[in-house]
């Protein structure tokens, strides 16, 4: 072969280690999601990427191959030729110029450029590399038939490997969607909301029963409407004998539909005949059971109670929603029902506020798994029951307890800990 020809073989084989070596990083660099949905739109380039890289193992091999193939190929022809032209010296000057040459122009330059353009790069190339694959089927399943064969001589099987949680892979990609701007952390933690939805129990998102409005029927029907009318909410659950005895919900629409059927007057309306029956829901039903359960019943509203059958409060589909996308009816800075700024940085925050809402506002990162409340963080902390006045650190965050009703804390000053690039 003349010296001219060997060098345009060697260039020829160069490139072709070029294009193994950054078919390779496109097509696992690639975009799962976005290639799913090209291919779900009938993107046939996208829907070749799919089908290529189910058969991974056949891809690699193949790639790996031709790479190998081909880098060593163009490696023995320029030893050839150097040999020729400065003789036994042309073996360590063949080593160093191919060393250099295949580093830079066949690895790193096309790695380094299919992984900045993975999706265009793998839509190209993914025909090419099809055809490929069925050509070296033979060669690349008896390579992989011999690495399974050496890999079980030392006890290790590869058809049983976990190949993970696709949850977590989710989370993952969340959480690598970053930024400090607002609206990417409220991005964050909607995502993170909606993949909670089957891990969060209706007990850590319900308005407790201290804080729900209920209307005793052994009152007067006008005293009933008059309340009901002066109530911020439509639906209000109603008791007779005790507050524990729920016997309907009365929904404020009904009530006002009867009272125009009445003419105007409330002393004849049935309160109770009007109330809906009541929908009691056990305290460990996941959120994405409940929301389920809500859109399969059409019903908004249900009552929460424990395994004894004791009210422990409400939840409501607007809860729900709001667990997911935040408060949207909140004007002020601090979305957080309880939560008040101060102008030292600290917060003062009422024990009754929730470690996930404190976590989704703030972007913090406090534990929930065995409490739900800021309270119930400092109990579980402190493992007694704090004075007023006493201090304690925990997780990088000061807790200051400020009120404390009998063995209640209702509010506590948090110091948060100081974010990169704040003042000390």
């Amino acid at each position: 072969m003349s010296l001219g020809l060997s060098c345009f073989a060697i260039f020829i084989l160069l490139c072709l280690s070029a294009f193994f070596s950054g078919s390779e990083t496109a097509l696992t660099a690639a975009s799962k999601a976005r290639m799913a949905a090209l291919a779900k739109e009938g993107n046939k380039r996208a829907i070749m990427v799919n089908t290529v890289r189910d058969k991974k193992d056949r891809m690699i091999g193949a790639l790996l191959l031709g790479n190998n193939l081909v880098n060593i190929m163009a490696s023995a022809l320029a030893t050839s030729v150097l040999i020729v032209l400065f003789g036994d010296a042309g073996v360590f000057y063949a080593t160093i110029a191919m060393t250099l040459i295949v580093l830079i122009c066949s690895e790193v330059l096309p790695k380094t450029y299919a992984f900045y353009h993975a999706d265009g790069m793998a839509m190209t190339i993914a025909p090419v590399v099809n055809v490929l694959i069925k050509v070296l089927a033979p060669i690349t399943e008896a390579v992989a038939w011999i690495v399974r064969g050496l890999l079980r001589l030392f006890g290790q099987d590869i058809t049983q490997v976990n190949v993970g949680n696709n949850i977590e892979e989710l989370r993952g990609a969340i959480e690598m969607h970053s930024g400090e701007d607002k609206e990417v952390q409220e991005q964050r933690a909607m995502l993170r909301s909606i993949l909670d939805l089957a891990d969060v129990e209706v007990e850590e998102i319900m308005i407790h029963r201290r804080n729900v409005m209920t209307i005793d029927l052994d009152q007067p029907s006008a005293d009933i409407v008059q309340q009901v009318l002066e109530s911020p909410y439509t639906r209000i659950p109603v008791w007779r004998d005790s507050a524990d005895n729920i016997v309907g919900v009365i929904h404020a629409k009904a009530l006002l539909r009867e009272m125009q059927s009445e003419g105007g007057s409330v002393e004849r309306i049935d309160v109770e005949r009007l109330a809906a029956d009541p929908w009691f829901i056990p305290n460990s039903t996941t959120l994405f059971d409940q929301l389920q359960a809500f859109r399969k019943r059409r019903e908004h509203f249900a009552l929460v109670v424990d395994e004894y059958g004791s009210l422990m409060g409400i939840i409501t589909l607007e809860d729900i929603l709001e667990e997911i996308v935040g408060d949207i009816d909140d004007e002020h800075d601090i979305s957080v029902a309880g939560v008040r700024k101060q102008p030292n940085g600290t917060l003062l925050i009422d024990g009754t506020v929730t470690i996930r809402d404190l976590n989704r506002e703030f972007d913090w990162n406090l534990p929930d798994e065995d409490y739900s409340t800021l309270a119930g963080l400092v109990l579980h902390e402190a493992q007694k029951i704090p004075e007023i006045g006493q201090v304690f650190n925990f997780y990088g965050f000061r807790f200051d307890i400020v009120r404390r009703h009998r063995n209640q804390i209702t509010l506590v000053r948090m110091t948060p800990p100081k974010r990169k690039g704040e003042a000390a």
